[in-house]
């Protein structure tokens, strides 16, 4: 029947997740994931929700494992397929979670990845030979915002001194200080970005299409190598912001209330980095 075929399933649950207001990057996420464990159903000729089983579940995180995923991230596949048995129990479609006490992957959590001073100079240096590549940069630097939110970033969402973060599913709503840094690297790539195209994006292609998530990261990245910065992402320049922060004395709350940190649990993690980064700098005489 229609109502337990596993495609139709995924189709509802992709419409009450538009419905709660996820961002569409989370929205894709999950998607993926679903579609990804439906194919490893179908595979076994399974196509109704009311024959999965708990069995059926562990084997797809095991096929995961198999194929080089790694833990973390086949931790993060079980956490949407929850998430989908979960909404289909609150439906009424299934009367119990086969997800529910599947245990998770254990994998050690590697500490955040702070830029060095060398390595933070380098990236900008490298970064100036293009506006906008060094409005990116600067940005990501100086803000600690996440990358999927400088995507989004309009026109109107610069004001004056700050930047305005709009709320998107676990996004938090906030305004952001601009720093002159920040401030100036914005102001050249403006002027060199101009009206071109009715994009109110402030990050554009050459076309004038909207700058997306990928195209960010190809960039950054294509930076990191330039300078032979290695083990870097995207992400790290926010670890790095926070870093810098914390180093300069401010509290742990303010930090958080600027990156969007729900909790503040998020924020207290980089302190051991930090603490342990000014001890090794003490042994070396470098206070």
């Amino acid at each position: 029947m229609d109502e337990y075929f596993l495609p139709k399933l995924l189709e509802r649950f992709i419409a009450f997740l538009e419905e709660q207001g996820k961002s569409k990057f989370t929205i894709v996420a999950y998607k993926k994931d679903i579609e990804q464990f439906i194919g490893f159903l179908a595979s076994k000729e399974k196509n109704d929700i009311r024959d999965v089983k708990k069995e059926d579940i562990e084997g797809f995180i095991q096929s995961l494992l198999g194929k080089n995923y790694t833990k973390k991230s086949a931790s993060r596949k079980l956490n949407s397929i929850r998430t989908f048995f979960r909404f289909l129990k609150h439906e009424n479609i299934i009367t119990a979670n086969p997800a529910f006490d599947i245990a998770h992957p254990k994998y050690t959590q590697t500490p955040p990845r702070i830029l060095s001073k060398m390595e933070y100079r380098a990236l900008r240096d490298v970064a100036k030979e293009d506006p906008r590549t060094y409005a990116l940069v600067e940005v990501l630097l100086q803000t600690g915002i996440k990358i999927g939110e400088l995507a989004v970033l309009k026109l109107e969402d610069i004001k004056k001194d700050v930047l305005y973060i709009r709320k998107y599913g676990k996004n938090i709503e906030r305004n952001v200080p601009l720093n002159n840094a920040a401030k100036k690297a914005l102001d050249k790539y403006l002027d060199m970005r101009g009206n071109h195209g009715s994009n109110d994006s402030i990050f554009i292609t050459r076309t004038g299409n909207q700058l997306l998530i990928r195209n960010i990261r190809q960039i950054i990245d294509r930076c990191f190598q330039e300078v032979g910065i290695e083990n870097a992402t995207v992400n790290d320049l926010r670890n790095t912001f926070i870093a810098h922060q914390l180093t300069n004395g401010a509290t742990l709350e303010y930090i958080a209330k600027i990156v969007g940190h729900r909790r503040i649990s998020s924020t207290e993690r980089f302190l051991n980095l930090v603490k342990q980064e000014a001890e090794r700098k003490e042994k070396l005489g470098e206070l």
